[in-house]
């Protein structure tokens, strides 16, 4: 399907309008496929076409499809399954000392999508209950899709969705099955609060996380647009907080010294504040535990 410049460029600054991210040149042929369905639901046979609805009075609804349908919401259970063992066995130890007057963590997973790596968090800690005994555990999950918040709330996948990351035994241990499938224990979804948010939003109350977990999102954002996101990110993170990026991505030269990246572990980073960049991490050869430390500053 053709798709003029005038509606592509539409259709690729509402997307960038509600979610950040670029409908670039090479992303281009991914719009009459991701929007086919709103094509048959809606009796249009092009682009053109749509875009005439879209201007019209009630056509808000419809843009909100648009958007969603466009989005990438793949994600599976542990996915990248080192970077959760980097998780389990260094930055949540760390923490861990960090916190152990209060006993609270709070984890955000910026663009969680349905839910599986929130859930994949919350396995880590139900997994360990004589380490995490006595602690409260916040897991916040945000994604602009509706849908994908609707489903990561409701907690239940398919056997295609359930077998993507996760053995039997965590199958059986963490899922009930019903109706071929699979619904995630209460205790699980206990951890976690999911909602339809945005990282680009202006922060009005910051909500302190000890961890966030922003990964593979800002592949799709631009420059500027990727600059923001940390700036937003950095807001809603405790002072020695963490910040874990996918693998395909960095944060180094590109977020004016908010955060420095680990010198030992790939797509992890601390926030910093302004001239402390260079000395929140470092290496402390006598701690048999984690392999860095997150100095707090004086």
């Amino acid at each position: 399907m053709e798709v003029s410049e005038i509606s592509h460029r539409i259709i690729a600054d509402l997307l960038a309008t509600r979610s950040g991210q670029q409908l670039t040149e090479g992303r281009r042929w991914r719009i009459a496929s991701a929007l086919s369905g709103i094509f048959r639901e809606n009796g249009l046979s092009n682009v053109d076409q749509l875009v005439c609805l879209l201007a019209e009075p009630k056509g808000d609804e419809l843009a909100r499809e648009v958007v969603e349908a466009l989005l990438n919401n793949e994600t599976y259970f542990y996915r990248d399954r080192a970077m959760f063992e980097l998780l389990d066995q260094h930055v949540l130890a760390e923490l861990a000392k960090r916190r152990i007057d209060t006993k609270c963590l709070s984890i955000w997973s910026a663009g969680c999508s349905s839910g599986q790596e929130a859930l994949s968090l919350a396995m880590i800690f139900a997994e360990q209950p004589q380490r995490w005994a006595g602690w409260h555990i916040e897991i916040h999950g945000t994604d602009v899709s509706h849908q994908a918040i609707k489903t990561a709330r409701q907690g239940s996948y398919s056997q295609f969705e359930i077998q993507r990351g996760l053995g039997v035994s965590q199958m059986l241990n963490h899922f009930e099955e019903s109706s071929g499938r699979w619904q995630a224990s209460r205790k699980l979804q206990s951890m976690i609060r999911f909602k339809v948010g945005n990282i680009l939003d202006p922060v009005e109350q910051p909500h302190r996380h000890d961890l966030v977990l922003c990964r593979n999102v800002l592949l799709y954002f631009d420059e500027p647009t990727r600059e923001r996101a940390f700036c937003r990110l950095s807001q809603n993170m405790a002072h020695d907080g963490s910040l874990m990026l996918g693998a395909g991505e960095t944060a180094v030269g590109r977020t004016g010294g908010i955060f420095a990246p680990s010198p030992e572990h790939q797509g992890l980073y601390a926030r910093t504040t302004q001239n402390s960049a260079s000395k929140r991490w470092t290496n402390d050869q006598a701690d048999e535990s984690p392999r860095y430390l997150l100095k707090s500053p004086a």
